[in-house]
């Protein structure tokens, strides 16, 4: 059923709204992919913040000159577009989508919108293999406390080597 003028403002209001909410978004050719395999994948999204939706050319072109971004090039904007919109972790998100697609074997990514850049399908692709936040913040973790543990087992060395030397004096004695 044909939008009238009023629904397509509103989509277009929408996509700007959208748009200016995410920290990332991409836009994928999602052809090929079943409504299950479809469905699947908005799950694991929604629960990382992240909104997968089918959008129309036009109407998301509307919308990126409404938030200030850049508009879609040629390439990107032949045939069928979903895209994702990362409204937490800019990365996660699209892990996620870019697994799903190598997982189903269809689809291809067209291209993303990075800190008001538009970015191609490689360096999207690149973004992927990246590690989350929350990766980052463990590795951080784990390089603050390396420190401190060996730390500690150097000063349990010393402890641990005092046992030694008595339990050795002790068995000298001829103590059990």
């Amino acid at each position: 059923m044909a939008k009238n003028r009023a629904q397509k403002e509103q989509t277009v209001t929408n996509y700007g709204d959208k748009l200016s909410r995410s920290r990332s978004v991409v836009f994928t050719d999602y052809q090929g992919m079943t409504m299950a395999q479809l469905s699947d994948l908005r799950k694991k999204l929604d629960e990382a913040q992240a909104e997968f939706t089918v959008t129309k050319n036009t109407l998301l072109n509307l919308g990126l000159k409404n938030a200030d971004l850049p508009t879609l090039p040629e390439e990107t904007q032949k045939g069928p577009i979903a895209t994702l919109f990362s409204y937490e972790d800019e990365i996660s998100p699209i892990k996620l989508l870019v697994k799903a697609l190598k997982d189903n074997q269809v689809g291809k990514i067209k291209g993303g919108i990075l800190d008001g850049q538009f970015l191609d399908s490689a360096a999207i692709t690149r973004l992927s293999t990246l590690p989350g936040k929350q990766e980052l913040r463990a590795q951080v973790v784990g390089t603050l406390a390396a420190p401190l543990t060996g730390m500690l087992n150097v000063l349990q060395g010393n402890l641990r080597n005092l046992v030694y030397a008595l339990d050795q004096i002790r068995i000298q004695k001829g103590g059990e």
